[in-house]
This record gives C-alpha cells, sequence and structure tokens, in this order.
C-alpha cells in the first residue's frame, strides 16, 4: 500500500518583517495565499527511510535526513514510537529554492501521508504542532487556503477569500538560500528602527472581497530590498512584467521567483507570454489561489 499526497505552493501577499530577535529569528505578519502549483509526496511501507525525487531541479533537492520530508516522518516516528520505514517519493513541480515553500510544502505532504500510511490517527492539532516545529511554512502547506501569519510565521489565523486572484510566476536562473535573504534584511536595517510587523488591514480585506485591485496597491514583501540585492537581475524581471501589464509585482517570500497579480486568467497568459518572451527569466508558471492545502489523492 502507498498513501499519495498533492501540497500546494504558497505566494506571501503581504510580509511584513521585525527585527531579529535573540534566538535569530524574526517575528513576521505573513499572509499567506496558497496557488495551484503542486508537489506530490507518495509514502510506501520500505525497510529503511529512503527518499527519493523527479522533476524540474530534482537533482537540487537533498535525499538524505536533511530533507525536511524525511524530518517529518522521522518527527512523527518518534513521536508515536515506530520505526521511521518509510520510502518518500516527490514528484516535484513546486520551484526549487523559489520562495515559494517547495520543501515546506514537501514536508507536510510527507507527515499527512506518513499518518495515513501508518494508521498513527493524529489530530490535527498534533500534526500541526509537529508542522511548527520542523520550519515556519510547514504549517500552512498542510492548512493551505489563505492565513495570517504571527510569531515566526507558524502561528495561523486563516483567512476569508472572497474569489480567485490568478499570478504568473517568473522563475530566476538561480536559487537564493533564504537564511542569507534574511541575513542581508539585517545588514540593510542596521542602525534603523524595524517596526513591529502587523497585517495591513487593506490586505485583508482585498483578500475578503476577491478584488485583484485592491490587492494590488495592497501587497507587499519587506525581503524585497534584501532579495534584490543578493540578486539585482530581478529588478529587471519585476520591471518586464509591469510593463506586460502585470497588476503587481513582487518578490515571492524570500525570493528569487518574482510573482506578478493578473485581473484573470486570460490576463496572465498574456503576461507569462511576455516574460517568457522578455529573456528576463529562465521560465514561467500560471496560478490561481486559493488552493487546498495538504490532499490525500489516494492510496
Amino acid at each position: 500500500m502507498s498513501v499519495t499526497v498533492r501540497v500546494p505552493a504558497k505566494v506571501n501577499v503581504q510580509l511584513a518583517v521585525g527585527a531579529a530577535r535573540p534566538d535569530g529569528f524574526h517575528d513576521l505578519a505573513n499572509v499567506f495565499l496558497a496557488v495551484s502549483l503542486y508537489d506530490e509526496v507518495t509514502a510506501t511501507p520500505a525497510g529503511k527511510l529512503r527518499v527519493t525525487c523527479e522533476g524540474p531541479d530534482a537533482d537540487q533537492v537533498p535525499l538524505d535526513r536533511t530533507n525536511l520530508a524525511a524530518r517529518a516522518a522521522l518527527a512523527l516516528a518518534e513521536r508515536y514510537g515506530r520505526a521511521p520505514d518509510v520510502h518518500l517519493h516527490i514528484a516535484k513541480d513546486i520551484p526549487v529554492a523559489g520562495g515559494m515553500a517547495g520543501g515546506s510544502a514537501d514536508c507536510a505532504g510527507a507527515l499527512v501521508a506518513c499518518d495515513a500510511l501508518w494508521g498513527t490517527g493524529a489530530s490535527r492539532e498534533e500534526l500541526l504542532e509537529i508542522c511548527a516545529e520542523l520550519g515556519s511554512d510547514v504549517p500552512f502547506s498542510l492548512v493551505g487556503g489563505a492565513a495570517l501569519g504571527t510569531g515566526r510565521g507558524e502561528r495561523l489565523t486563516e483567512l476569508e477569500v472572497g474569489g480567485d486572484f490568478h499570478w504568473v510566476f517568473a522563475l530566476a536562473s538561480r536559487g537564493l538560500s533564504t537564511p542569507a535573504v534574511f541575513r542581508e534584511f539585517d545588514r540593510l536595517g542596521q542602525g534603523l528602527d524595524i517596526p513591529e510587523p502587523v497585517a495591513d488591514q487593506a490586505v485583508l480585506d482585498a483578500l475578503a472581497k476577491g478584488d485583484p485591485a485592491a490587492l494590488a496597491v495592497t501587497v507587499s514583501n519587506d525581503l524585497q530590498p534584501a532579495a534584490l540585492s543578493l540578486f539585482p537581475e530581478l529588478g529587471d524581471t519585476l520591471a518586464a512584467g509591469r510593463a506586460a501589464g502585470a497588476l503587481a509585482a513582487l518578490v515571492s517570500g524570500s525570493g528569487p521567483t518574482t510573482a506578478f497579480l493578473a485581473t484573470d486568467a486570460k490576463s496572465a497568459s498574456d503576461i507569462a507570454g511576455v516574460l517568457r518572451a522578455s529573456g528576463t527569466c529562465r521560465d514561467v508558471r500560471t496560478a490561481s489561489g486559493p488552493a487546498a492545502g495538504a490532499t490525500v489523492l489516494g492510496s
């Protein structure tokens, strides 16, 4: 028997970042929106823990116990006092090291798949607790939809969304390390008074109304200057997307994927075509949100 779980990518429609805490993390006001780019994680009984991966940039995914999917299996096995004997196969479609929470998605997918495969019967609260221990974005990958993440981003308040939002994602020629982007954020903020991060009510209202034009004037990402400092060429991609008619253009999370909000599906397709021909990115994808969180497809 095997269990396959589908997990979505995310875009941050607001990412407000506070100053570094004594533990090295940052308090966030992180408005997540899950979008319809998915990885699939399949859990199959095995003699020992093993991870395999296929799909775009699969060669960049670690296959040892540092992989977040492997860590999810280990954490669940430890909690329930069993051996983590499982083969986890990841079919990737979410960009690797792209600021769209692909690793976190795989982590949540593996956790749900192993829970179903092993019949542990963990409650949603238990699964979310394990998710929070494994990474700041992992709880949202399990929940999906839209949510406000506070603390490190792991404390979630689910949000109402009044309609579909259409996006174009431009994939960069190389990845960006999330820790490196946060370090650059700290460097750029030295000597500055960094305010406490709070959710923008205008962002929440635009999501609730399903209004892309209203959302476009409120999206923000405090990590964008740091990402652009480390990867200046992203500025050309952002400019190309704006020129193509995007309502808004921003770096997705810690980058380097750039996200472009479109009026509708046709506009997204048109923007994608212009970006693909612009020479400023290596690939372009379209997606919409909100998308469901970790979902068991079958066993």
